[in-house]
């Protein structure tokens, strides 16, 4: 087996180049629409070449007017109104020039997230993006010159195999009989659009100075970087339902020629632009997208669609390849969406979608730091690393940008004022990409042999019938007569020579003449009958195919209304399905998070109760140890006060004795009685305690309040037969309280405290008062329970002393010394009793008088 392998060509030894052998990196700016009409925009298309960027309002106001109007060139500018096809034509077609005539090329997206770098690249159906087209153009010129399948193989080393014919037929027969060994993974997958829908056939292009003596063949891989790992988006891996293995990671190599590529990437070779478009839509599916704040399907890989173009020469008879491994010249154009760049704090991405704008800046960020060290090193004749490797974007196109290729660069903005900041980030990175100066690619020559080897072959060989047959009867003419010459006056031999000359040319102008006709009129005739029958035969089965059209024709257009309907619909239901798992995950993460902060405040109020009724106990003990000091005080100053009244006795006693004895003789005088001084423990008045505090004390405010008032909301249930006493000491519960007269479930629900009023007949037979308080808090049932937590007595007392009434005049000494006596000792006692009260207060039935002797 004549197989031969062939690696891609070594790179020349580098060299210095001169000015005019570098072109700088071709920087294109496209404007996307606005997504809402009235939106703000902060863009304007200045001309085909500038755009502006103004400052939002609101930056004006926070920065003090720090951003100014600023205006930014490119190589050229598409406004809103720019076709997929017009961007193409300007950015894309010389690229693929270029890869036809064995130049690489390499063309990528940049821009924030939701400006459109998709759409640009793929596009959608009736708009087809750059790489559908760039297919497109690419079968359009070299399909009459393809290789047959298998003919020409890619090996795992970045090179290429040639194969005879018969190698070639046994490998294709070998692929069709080979069974599909991998399933497809078990999932409602919706139709993928085909290339006809995204392409108008008006709009297809083709390259020229295509070589015709040479044979091609298309092969594509597709690749994407996620996390800064490389995976094969076109690899199929059995699919285990049970334990699904996740995609492995490829690594990146370098080939004998110091290319670098993808180790174990899968290359498809493809014979079509549909097949091609089929082979990247099914890559496509495996992309990873995302649903964020700023892009219901937001990029978070960096796709790599990857284009090789082998080119063999045809040998020097134009019907086979050459056998040459050194004479096969491989091209590649990659076309790179790179994921956009975002601020985490717009996108509010968490977990992995956090760690995923991560990675996705960091490349980028590593792409800018490439682009700024070899623009320094070209413009300040430094030599610094550029540090290709630290992302595995700029590590694998390291050799465009050191002069493998050409390099194009599309930034893609939105317009709207919430971008500002980002976009004039990327319009800072386009400005400096445009002063960086690639080496241009040198061509490469394919063979020594002569053109037009193809040409030769379909036209040689004709004419060589007719040919030999005038060769023939040329034989049959009449012979010529001796033409030697004597004498110099011989007059004969020349005449006659040219007589048999001038014979022999007309004989030979006849035979011509009716050889020709002879042969065009039987050629005719075969033709004429052969003709004849092929039209009434054709004539039949137009007839036949007539009718047969038409019905398929109604047929056709009925099934591709429905397939595009169809199509249209399982895209919709994929999309909808994406984002519905999406929701749910979100909708999962978020119950989690409130179910673990419910239980956290479950905590939380459980400990605040539990400070709340710690806090009570010690308000009681403190209320009680206080109750208790002013009752030790006050019976300690009643019983001062009580031995001052008695001396102030005695000393009126002894006057009135003296006053007596003075009006009355001795032997009527009764003995006068010794008053006796009270004793602590005989006079002592027992303190009564009330059930509420006295609210006489300014050292001690009531209770009531400190109990009731906060910011609490209070349920006051008061039962309709409670009789309404008028007391000071009121409950305090604030504004926002709801009065019921029975228990209502509504009110329950709207607050957290509740307080019932209680009244029953004490056993002194008065109104005794009760409030008891509680806690109100929600049941696993969705109802409201009550925990009573406290209970303040309020008791109605009347005054029980006798009436007295102070005197008015000095006369009335009729009236008996004793009650002389008492009125005096009321006066005097009720003179130095004092009730201590706030200025203001209305004293009611259930005020109880604290009174202190002065």
């Amino acid at each position: 087996d004549l197989l031969r392998k062939h690696k891609t060509p070594r790179r020349p030894a580098p060299k210095k180049q001169s000015s005019n052998q570098k072109d700088p990196v071709g920087v294109y700016c496209r404007v996307r629409p606005l997504g809402v009409e009235d939106e703000e925009c902060c863009i304007e298309v200045i001309s085909n070449t500038t755009i502006q960027l103004h400052a939002p309002d609101g930056l004006k106001a926070n920065r003090n007017g720090e951003f100014k109007e600023t205006q930014y060139s490119f190589k050229k500018v598409f406004c809103i109104k720019t076709s997929q096809m017009e961007l193409f034509q300007d950015v894309a077609k010389p690229l693929v020039d270029d890869l036809i005539h064995s130049k690489n090329g390499l063309l990528f997206t940049y821009g924030v997230t939701g400006s459109g770098k998709t759409f640009t690249m793929t596009g959608s159906p009736g708009q087809g993006g750059l790489l559908p087209r760039s297919l497109d153009m690419i079968f359009n010129s070299v399909g009459p010159y393809q290789a047959k399948r298998f003919v020409l193989k890619t090996d795992d080393k970045n090179g290429m195999e040639v194969q005879n014919q018969v190698d070639a037929l046994l490998e294709r027969q070998k692929r069709e009989n080979q069974p599909t060994v991998v399933p497809k993974t078990p999932s409602r997958q919706r139709l993928d659009p085909e290339f006809a829908d995204m392409i108008n056939p008006e709009e297809a292009c083709r390259a020229d100075g295509v070589d015709e003596d040479s044979s091609y063949s298309v092969f594509v891989s597709y690749i994407e970087i996620y996390n800064n790992y490389i995976y094969d988006l076109l690899e199929e891996a059995p699919y285990d339902p049970i334990k699904p293995k996740p995609p492995q990671s490829k690594l990146l190599r370098e080939d004998q020629n110091h290319n670098m590529y993808v180790a174990g990437c899968t290359e498809v070779e493809v014979k079509s632009t549909e097949e091609a478009f089929e082979v990247f839509w099914r890559g496509q599916k495996k992309r990873r997208i995302a649903n964020t704040q700023l892009n219901r399907e937001s990029s978070r890989s960096h796709s790599v669609f990857i284009i090789k173009l082998a080119q063999a020469p045809l040998d020097a008879d134009g019907d086979n390849i050459l056998q040459d491994k050194n004479q096969v010249n491989v091209s590649q154009l990659c076309l790179v969406d790179l994921a956009g760049s975002e601020r985490t704090s717009r996108t509010r991405a968490e977990g992995n979608r956090l760690r995923e704008a991560g990675n996705i800046n960091q490349s980028l960020m590593t792409l800018r730091t490439c682009i700024e060290v070899l623009r320094e090193n070209q413009m300040c004749g430094t030599n610094k690393m550029v540090p290709y490797r630290d992302s595995k974007v700029t590590h694998l196109f390291k050799n465009y940008f050191d002069g493998e290729g050409k390099v194009r660069m599309v930034v893609c903005v939105n317009p709207k004022a919430d971008d500002y900041e980002e976009t004039m980030l990327v319009m800072r990175f386009a400005e400096m990409t445009q002063e960086v100066e690639v080496a241009r690619p040198v061509d490469r020559p394919i063979c020594g042999l002569a053109a037009g080897r193809r040409s030769m072959l379909s036209e040689g060989g004709v004419n060589d019938g007719p040919l030999s047959v005038m060769h023939q009867l040329l034989q049959n003419l009449p012979p010529l007569p001796a033409s030697e010459i004597t004498d110099p006056h011989d007059d004969v031999t020349l005449p006659r020579l040219i007589e048999v000359l001038e014979k022999r040319h007309k004989i030979r102008q006849m035979m011509t003449q009716e050889y020709n006709r002879a042969g065009k009129m039987s050629m005719l005739q075969e033709l004429d009958s052969s003709l004849v029958s092929k039209e009434n035969l054709i004539q039949d089965q137009r007839g036949q195919l007539g009718e047969k059209d038409k019905t398929l024709h109604s047929q056709k257009t009925e099934i591709d209304r429905l397939e595009k309907k169809s199509k249209m619909l399982e895209y919709k239901i994929e999309i909808l399905q994406k984002t519905t798992n999406i929701y749910e995950d979100d909708k999962r993460t978020l119950q989690q998070e409130l179910e673990s902060r419910e239980q956290r405040l479950q905590r939380e109020q459980t400990e605040k109760r539990r400070m709340e009724q710690r806090m009570q106990g010690m308000v009681q003990d403190t209320k009680h140890k206080w109750e208790k000091e002013c009752e030790r005080r006050v019976c300690a100053k009643q019983l001062e006060m009580q031995n001052k009244l008695w001396v102030k006795d005695e000393k009126l006693k002894q006057l009135k004795a003296i006053v007596t004895e003075s009006k009355t003789p001795s032997d009527q005088r009764p003995a006068p009685d010794k008053p006796q001084r009270p004793s602590r423990e005989r006079d002592r008045v027992p303190a009564k305690r009330s059930a509420s505090p006295s609210p006489v004390p300014l050292l001690f405010p009531p209770l009531l309040r400190s109990h009731s008032a906060g910011g609490e909301r209070w349920v006051d249930h008061k039962p309709s037969s409670n009789v309404e006493l008028d007391t000071v000491m009121q409950p305090i519960l604030g504004s926002n309280a709801i009065k019921v007269s029975a228990p209502s479930e509504k009110a329950l629900a709207k607050c957290d405290k509740y307080m019932l009023t209680h009244q029953d007949v004490a056993s002194d037979g008065e109104i005794q008062t009760k409030l008891i308080k509680g806690e109100v808090f929600k049941t696993r049932g969705g109802g409201q329970a009550v925990q009573f937590t406290d209970i303040e007595t309020l008791r109605q007392e009347l005054p029980t002393g006798p009436s007295r009434k102070r005197r008015s005049s000095e006369g009335n000494t009729a009236q008996g010394g004793d009650r002389m006596e008492g009125d005096w000792t009321d006066v005097e006692t009720r003179c130095s009793m004092a009730v201590e009260m706030r200025a203001g207060s209305n004293l009611g039935p259930g005020y109880q008088h604290h009174g202190h002797q002065k």
